[in-house]
Order: C-alpha cells, then sequence, then structure tokens
C-alpha cells in the first residue's frame, strides 16, 4: 500500500486565527516591557514580559503548523513582532546601560542592511526572500539572551551564571543573525541577476 504525501500547509487570507491573536498579544507586550524597563524600572517584571514574548514567538508558529491556521497576515506579523522586540529591547537596554553601545550597533546596522536589501527586491516587484532556519535561530537565541542579561542585572545573587549564559547565547545570535544576512544577500543578489539575464 502506497503511503499518501503528507498534505502541505498553504497560507489563507484569514486574520482572526489563534496564532494572530498570539501575535497581537506578543506587540502589546512590546510598550508594557519598556514602561517596566525605563518607566518604574522594574527589572524582574520586565524580565517576565521578554521571556513570555520570546516563548510564544514558537507558540504561535506550532499552533499555526498543528491546526493548519497559517495566514498571510501571519507570516508578515510573527518577524514584524520579533524585530520589533529586539529594537524595543536594544534601545530600552542601551539606555538603561545593560549592553554596550557596539551590539546595539552591530544588530541594528544588520537590521538596516537587510532593509536596504528588501527595498531593492520590492523595486524590482519581488517580496522579501524566505526565512531561512539561519536567521530563525539567531532570532531565537537574542531572545532567549535578552531575559537572562536583564535577570543577571536585576538579581546580582546569580549574576555568576545567568550573565555568562545570556552572554554566552547573545554572541552566537550575533554571528547567526549576520551570517543570516549575507545568506538574504546573496540571495537577493541571485534573483536579480536571473531577472536581468531573463529580461535581457
Amino acid at each position: 500500500m502506497s503511503q499518501q504525501p503528507a498534505p502541505s500547509i498553504e497560507s489563507s487570507d484569514r486574520i482572526w486565527t489563534l496564532p494572530n491573536a498570539i501575535s497581537f498579544i506578543r506587540l502589546l507586550g512590546v510598550p508594557l516591557f519598556l514602561y517596566l524597563l525605563l518607566g518604574v524600572e522594574n527589572d524582574v517584571a520586565a524580565v517576565i514580559v521578554l521571556m513570555i514574548g520570546g516563548s510564544t514567538d514558537w507558540v504561535d508558529g506550532y499552533i499555526a503548523r498543528r491546526m493548519n491556521s497559517v495566514s498571510r497576515l501571519g507570516e508578515l506579523l510573527d518577524p514584524f513582532a520579533d524585530r520589533l522586540y529586539i529594537v524595543a529591547t536594544l534601545i530600552g537596554f542601551t539606555v538603561r546601560e545593560v549592553i554596550p553601545l557596539w551590539l546595539t550597533g552591530a544588530l541594528l546596522l544588520r537590521e538596516a542592511v537587510l532593509g536596504v536589501v528588501l527595498l531593492i527586491l520590492r523595486r524590482h516587484g519581488y517580496g522579501p526572500p524566505p526565512v531561512h532556519y539561519v536567521g530563525k535561530t539567531g532570532t531565537f537565541l537574542l531572545l532567549a539572551s535578552f531575559p537572562l542579561i536583564l535577570l543577571a542585572k536585576a538579581v546580582p545573587s546569580i549574576e555568576w551564571w545567568v550573565g555568562p549564559v545570556g552572554w554566552g547565547l547573545s554572541w552566537w545570535a550575533l554571528g547567526l543573525y549576520w551570517c543570516a544576512a549575507a545568506l538574504y544577500v546573496v540571495q537577493a543578489v541571485r534573483v536579480l541577476r536571473a531577472d536581468r539575464e531573463g529580461s535581457s
């Protein structure tokens, strides 16, 4: 008896899905995190918000695949929420001097490079390149490292082991982040080169 191939998951135009609701809640967590970090300087509560935001990044994708509720809106919301959390955290951490300025610059420069690549692709009628697992892994490690780095500052008694773990993850994330950026640039160059050769 031949085995039937697994059905592919296609994106739908639905808006009100459970994964999208989780993504919306994640977005609401960004201003709450900034208020806790910069407003009242409640670092422990800010760590909790960061941990929830990072963990739900995996949850909404898992639910979307398991429930076959992948939507085009969700495909946009998920990476947008990731980048918003990362940028907000970098700004907040830099203001509070939790991380050095060079790390903020290195991560924001990577986002700027990808932004330029996306603008060039859009100008030629192409959407963003497909998400690479290297980039997803880098994002996951970065979102995992942020709460640990802040926790080390908020609770000095555990800084001796939480700090090195958090910074180790951040170094891995930074390397994978730039590797992914290089892969996206290569993909964009290939697409534009093929387009130019096809039109010539």
